[in-house]
C-alpha cells in the first residue's frame, strides 16, 4: 500500500510570508519616497552649481554678474523639479541664485527642501515650507 504525500503549503506557511511581504512593502515604499526627492534636490544643486559657473566666467570677463537675461541659463533645472532665478545686488557685485521647487502632485510631498539658494561667495542655503533653515540636510 502507497501513502501518497501531499504537496502545497499550508495556510499558516501562506500567511507567513504575506506577512513578511507587507512588512518589507511597508519599509520599502517610504525609503524610495526619500531616496526620489533626494535625487529630486541633487537637479536642483546641478543646476545651481551649473549658474555659479557661469556667473564665474562672466565675472571674469566682465568685472561684474550677470543678471539672469545675460547668462543665457534654462529657469527650470535640467529634470524640470525646480525653478530657477538669479537676482543681483544693485551695484551687480553680488548675486543670488535662487532653486524653488515646482509645485505638483509628485513633488508636494517635499516640504524639507523647497528653496535652496547660493550667493557670489559659495554660501549654500535653504529652507523647508515653513521658513526654518535646512541648509546643512538639503545640500548634502
Amino acid at each position: 500500500m502507497r501513502i501518497r504525500a501531499h504537496s502545497g503549503f499550508t495556510t499558516s506557511e501562506v500567511l507567513t510570508a504575506l506577512v513578511a511581504l507587507v512588512v518589507i512593502v511597508a519599509v520599502a515604499i517610504p525609503l524610495w519616497r526619500t531616496h526620489e526627492l533626494r535625487t529630486r534636490r541633487d537637479d536642483a544643486v546641478e543646476a545651481l552649481l551649473a549658474v555659479q559657473a557661469a556667473q564665474d566666467r562672466f565675472f571674469g570677463a566682465n568685472a561684474r554678474y550677470a543678471r539672469a537675461g545675460e547668462l543665457g541659463i534654462k529657469t527650470t533645472s535640467p529634470r524640470g523639479f525646480y525653478e530657477l532665478t538669479v537676482s543681483n545686488s544693485p551695484d551687480d557685485l553680488g548675486y543670488w541664485a535662487t532653486a524653488r521647487v515646482i509645485t505638483r502632485e509628485s513633488q508636494s510631498a517635499d516640504t524639507r527642501c523647497v528653496e535652496l539658494k547660493l550667493d557670489q561667495n559659495g554660501r549654500r542655503f535653504a529652507v523647508d515650507s515653513k521658513g526654518a533653515d535646512r541648509s546643512a540636510d538639503c545640500w548634502r
